[in-house]
């Protein structure tokens, strides 16, 4: 019983053994895989290759992350130029609206005038009476204003248009449509010439004689503007051009020749959105000079197409006055302004003889219907431009490229 129990012991103790000795096997073999996997990890080619791949990863993450930074930039960049282009399309509308709004009030302004002249013209009712210190009051007010309107335009200007009595081609030289003009506020003998309905370049001839030479333009003295003008109603004085800007509906600008800048400017209310006539398409505001200084002439859809004046102080570029003539703008190529009386020109849309037929005096010193159809002597054609200079007591005048001098002949107001 004893050794049985031995042997079963020592068979149990030999088992016991060998389960020990495999767990021991199985230890010492993950132990070796271990290091053998360490080892493998310093190897220096492993080494390698993981810090390539890691670099490689690292390298595309920079360039996806520059790509990005490039399409956010290029995404800005588009959104700042729309932004940009929206502020300037609010800067034309509210330059738009700020216009309408001021021809809106003069409109208002003129309709109020008229509702009030209606109205007492067809109030009947006989129970209403008119005060008579009312009707002194206006009488009064009315004579004062033609006092102050006397004494602002030299009520002295005292002579009229009796008729053209010659002209003289000085020379042929640029477009179809042009001006050409002395300044009557300077005592100098300078010719200024400005070629086209849209430019930006004036030509300053030292006289007559370098104008009408052959090389005339080498011997000019160019005078580039900040921007260009429209049609070709501008005007010089006293050292000034005076125009309509490009681009703007009735914006006058003020401009210093000799200092090549632009000194003031102004919007001229009413004006820019129709021909002033209607044979000179590109002129929406035509600049006048005369003995009593600037003025403006212009259409508006609101008097029938009927002409517009205005007295401007050629300072301060303020409005001094405005007038509705009963002069219309249907088949007129040109006016012009001649001691505080408006002349308007007519032809044919086919061209023709010139001939002014209307004529309106600001102060009522002339009797417009006794002044006969004053024709332009020997010449067919059309003008662009009729400028009167005041001190020369002459038309200046552009006629299909061509700078005409008309003589003219004067008598004394009725």
């Amino acid at each position: 019983m004893v050794t049985y129990k031995w042997e079963a012991g020592g068979i149990q103790k030999n088992h016991t053994l060998q389960n020990k000795q495999i767990t021991t096997n199985k230890s010492a073999q993950s132990t070796c895989l271990l290091r053998w996997s360490f080892c493998k990890l310093r190897h220096p080619q492993v080494k390698h290759h993981l810090k390539t791949k890691h670099l490689k990863t690292l390298h595309k993450t920079l360039e996806k992350c520059n790509q990005d930074i490039l399409d956010y930039v290029e995404e800005f960049r588009d959104f700042s130029q729309m932004v940009l282009s929206r502020l300037a399309g609010l800067n034309n509308y509210k330059a738009e609206v700020k216009n309408e709004v001021e021809n809106l009030l003069t409109r208002i302004e003129r309709a109020q005038r008229d509702i009030d002249y209606f109205g007492s013209v067809t109030d009947s009712n006989p129970c209403i009476e008119v005060h008579e210190d009312l009707v002194k009051q206006q009488l009064f007010e009315e004579a004062e204003e033609k006092k102050k309107l006397k004494l602002m335009l030299n009520a002295s200007c005292d002579h009229m248009l009796a008729g053209i009595k010659s002209l003289k081609i000085v020379k042929k030289t640029g477009d179809k449509h042009g001006s050409w003009m002395k300044d009557p506020g300077k005592k100098h003998t300078k010719i200024y010439l400005l070629n086209g309905s849209v430019n930006n370049v004036i030509l300053e001839f030292a006289n007559i004689m370098t104008f009408m030479e052959d090389n005339h333009t080498l011997k000019a003295r160019r005078v580039t503007l900040p921007s260009p003008w429209e049609g070709t109603g501008h005007i010089i004085y006293q050292g000034f051009l005076f125009y309509h800007r490009y681009g703007s509906l009735n914006e006058i600008i003020k401009f210093n020749i000799q200092k090549r800048n632009i000194t003031d400017q102004m919007l001229l209310p009413g004006a820019g959105r129709i021909p002033a006539y209607q044979l000179s398409p590109s002129t929406k505001i035509d600049l006048a000079i005369d003995e009593q200084g600037l003025w403006a002439i212009h259409a508006e859809p609101e008097t029938g197409g009927n002409i517009v004046i205005t007295k401007i102080n050629h300072i301060t570029m303020a409005v001094e006055h405005t007038w509705d003539t009963s002069c219309n703008s249907k088949d007129a190529e040109a006016a012009f302004m001649a001691c505080n009386t408006l002349y308007v020109v007519y032809n044919f849309a086919s061209g023709g003889t010139s001939r002014i037929q209307c004529v309106y005096d600001v102060l009522d010193a002339v009797n417009t219907y006794e002044i006969p159809i004053l024709h332009f002597p020997k010449r067919q054609g059309s003008h662009s431009t009729i400028h009167y200079n005041p001190k020369e007591k002459q038309l200046f005048a552009w006629g299909d490229g061509s700078q005409i001098i008309y003589k003219l002949l004067t008598k004394q107001k009725v």
